[in-house]
């Protein structure tokens, strides 16, 4: 006769599974391009029985997590998912949060690194890292530029909605900073269609005379530009790194844009 098998140090299944469901039925429909999901659509995303995924779903509905059409039986985010979204961008300063960042980058580029909020048809920095260097860029913080002109500008441009951008090329007068700053509105949209495709925007003296910089836009959860972060420095040392920075620069814009909840496209 064999002994009994003792089973009280067995592990059993994981406490977090359910929860881990949850999460992951939330991040599908918080994530979909549709307004609403379906069960089937579910379980066949995430590799989950239909019965698992109804009992996840009815949980969430009865904590208001996901709402129900009661004729078609699909399902779409809850309130309680907007109070959670409030609560997390109300406590968040995106300004202290961008501080380490902008040191970061300052100190792997051995340039000034900035951080720009955009007001209206303008834009200004509202905070910079500068290197230990005795030659570097200074920007001044509080002062309005143009959307055109400049690298953080061009970011906040380039990824405004294809209404507001129109009205800013067609309405507003494109004024010429320096002799570098691109004044042709055709030529202007197609630099902001490379921006957009690229995710980041280049500029050589468009702004002021002798700097060079790149910069990326801070996205929220809609895709639209509310920040900007840029490594600027004297346009013949910088031109060297072009090739380098844009790369940096791109990460930790989308590295902030998550915390916003910008999902990668």
């Amino acid at each position: 006769m064999s002994a009994p098998t003792d089973t009280r140090n067995t592990p059993g299944p994981p406490v977090l599974s359910t929860i881990d469901r949850a999460l992951a039925v939330l991040n599908l429909i918080a994530s979909s391009e549709k307004d609403d999901v379906g069960v089937s659509e579910v379980a066949r995303e995430l590799s989950l029985s239909k019965a698992v995924v109804h009992r996840v779903l009815v949980t969430l509905v009865a904590n208001d997590y996901l709402q129900v059409d009661p004729g078609s039986r699909r399902y779409r985010l809850g309130p309680m998912a907007l109070v959670l979204g409030t609560a997390y961008t109300n406590r968040l300063d995106l300004r202290s949060l961008m501080l380490p960042r902008l040191q970061e980058l300052s100190d792997r580029t051995g340039e000034t690194a900035t951080f720009s909020l955009r007001n209206g048809w303008s834009r200004m920095y509202v905070d910079q890292v500068t290197p230990d260097r005795e030659i570097k860029m200074l920007v001044a913080i509080g002062k309005p530029f143009p959307l055109h002109a400049g690298s953080s500008s061009k970011s906040f441009l380039a990824f405004l909605s294809a209404a507001e951008q129109e009205e800013y090329l067609t309405n507003g007068e494109l004024v010429a900073l320096t002799s570098k700053t691109i004044v042709d509105v055709d030529a202007l949209r197609a630099e902001l269609r490379e921006i957009r495709d690229t995710g980041y925007a280049i500029s050589q003296e468009e702004r002021q005379a002798g700097a060079g910089s790149v910069a990326a836009p801070i996205l929220d959860s809609s895709g639209h530009p509310i920040a900007a972060i840029s490594v600027c420095g004297p346009v013949e040392r910088f031109r060297d790194q072009f090739a380098t920075i844009p790369p940096l620069v791109l990460a930790i814009a989308t590295d902030a844009s998550r915390l916003l909840g910008k999902r990668p496209t």
